[in-house]
């Protein structure tokens, strides 16, 4: 840390157990420039950035434009703008050619300046570095955490456990929207087969029942009962508006409470949306319901590995189709009987093969691809010729399998992993020069894990092999 850096830094106390807010009081004498007309703070401000005499620092909430010292001046409305530590009231040669033009032209004065800074001054990570040790292991202090709706969820390495409740407290205080902070017991996984985990509750009540806006999609769920992870928020968008089509039907064999289904049923794509979990299940149901997406979300509670075999021959046997509508209200004084018959602007009609299988279980999805063997091989009700007349026309489907592997800078090792454990389980070859494979890299979820979903297309072979 720097000289001017350390000026600014909160009071260090590493043996506070309880959060004492009152501890990080601190006094800065720094300069200041006086504005003395109201009507040139904007000016100032903007000429004294360009001339580069403002703080560097990030001093949090501490902002830069200050009522006057004086109380007089403060009074009547007197303000002051803080200038960086190198500026010295008394001592002109620190000043710029843009601050003395300032001052020559007199729109301001260089005036001492005591800063006041206290808890609200500083960041979750200043107060961080003021309580815990610091290591010389780079990203060693816990500042991530993800947040679904009022919950933060921590998952805290063993050597910060004794601060905990510390930690907890101040990510509240720093982050308005959260309410209650909790810390993770078990792997996500490890325990149940529907992705839910032990808990502690380390700051706030244990409300775990949340409400969150994502894509111009709204969930309400208990984060305590199904799987949700806001990181993967971005990965969510990518699927919906970069991979899905508009009328493209979309089978999501772990469909949780909606995160891809919901969306995509937004962008009228008919989805079949699947999950294991009762509860899961109930919350996807609310999506669909307050989303307004029946038209084109069905949802369903059945095993993964099943649901690939029954959804593909339910949707090769559909007829179904939706009429989209104008948007018109009646004449109030009209009744309903004499309503006019209003023809729909277009028809979408369900394709009924499958363009995308989603399956986003990434410690086991990879295991349900043997599902695929022989998907079109023996279709009750529906011949061989006529589904491959429709695969003709709507193309094979889209697989996408989410995994873990290790990381990499090129994900080279990681990609050819991959590709080698999909052609183990489908019994063909798939490689990295396979067309249309793609290897996309996900997120970093552990320092020597990395998450991936692969996508290719369902090989010809595979879909017809006889089993």
């Amino acid at each position: 840390m720097s000289a001017t850096s350390d000026m600014f830094a909160p009071p260090v106390n590493r043996a506070m157990k309880v959060l004492d807010r009152s501890f990080f009081q601190k006094t800065v004498p720094i300069s200041a420039a006086r504005i003395f007309s109201p009507r040139d703070i904007s000016r100032c401000r903007k000429e004294l950035e360009s001339s580069k005499d403002l703080p560097s620092l990030n001093l949090s909430r501490a902002m830069l434009v200050r009522p006057d010292p004086d109380a007089t001046r403060a009074q009547s409305g007197g303000k002051c703008i803080l200038l960086k530590p190198e500026i010295l009231h008394n001592d002109i040669t620190t000043w710029s050619p843009g601050l003395r033009h300032l001052e020559s032209s007199g729109a301001l004065g260089v005036i001492p300046y005591s800063l006041s800074l206290d808890y609200s001054s500083y960041t979750y990570a200043d107060i961080m570095n003021a309580i815990i040790e610091p290591s010389d292991e780079p990203d060693e202090l816990p500042t991530g955490f993800a947040q679904a709706g009022h919950v933060a969820h921590l998952n805290l390495r063993s050597k910060y456990l004794p601060h905990k409740h510390l930690i907890a407290t101040v990510l509240a205080d720093k982050n308005p929207h959260v309410r209650t902070v909790i810390h993770k017991l078990d792997d996500v996984g490890a325990e149940n087969a529907f992705r839910t985990f032990k808990y502690e509750v380390l700051h706030g009540p244990d409300d775990m029942a949340v409400t969150l806006n994502e894509q111009g999609c709204t969930f309400s769920f208990d984060f305590s009962r199904v799987y949700w992870n806001s990181r993967l928020h971005t990965e969510h968008e990518r699927m919906a508006r970069g991979v899905f089509a508009s009328g493209d039907a979309i089978c999501d064999v772990m469909a949780g409470i909606g995160p891809f289904a919901v969306p995509a049923g937004k962008k009228k794509c008919f989805v079949y949306a699947n999950d294991l979990n009762p509860d899961s299940f109930r919350y996807l149901n609310d999506a669909i319901r307050i989303n307004k997406v029946g038209d084109y979300v069905r949802s369903f509670n059945d095993d993964g590995h099943a649901f690939i075999r029954t959804a593909t021959a339910d949707l090769l046997q559909s007829r179904y189709k939706v009429d989209i509508m104008p948007k018109t209200k009646p004449p109030r004084n009209r009744s309903k009987s004499r309503a006019p018959v209003v023809a729909p602007l277009k028809t979408l009609v369900q394709p009924r093969i499958f363009a995308h299988y989603v399956m986003n279980l990434p410690a086991s999805a990879i295991t349900f691809l043997p599902n695929f063997v022989g998907l079109y091989s023996n279709v009750p009700g529906v011949s061989r010729d006529e589904i491959r007349e429709l695969l003709g026309k709507h193309g094979y489907p889209m697989i996408h399998v989410y995994c873990f592997s290790t990381k990499s800078d090129d994900n080279v090792a990681e990609t050819k992993e991959i590709c080698d454990e999909i052609s183990r389980q489908l019994k063909c070859e798939i490689t990295p020069e396979t067309p249309e494979l793609v290897v996309y890299d996900v997120r970093d979820v552990a320092p020597k894990k990395r998450m991936f979903c692969a996508s290719f297309r369902l090989p010809e072979e595979v879909a017809f092999r006889e089993v």
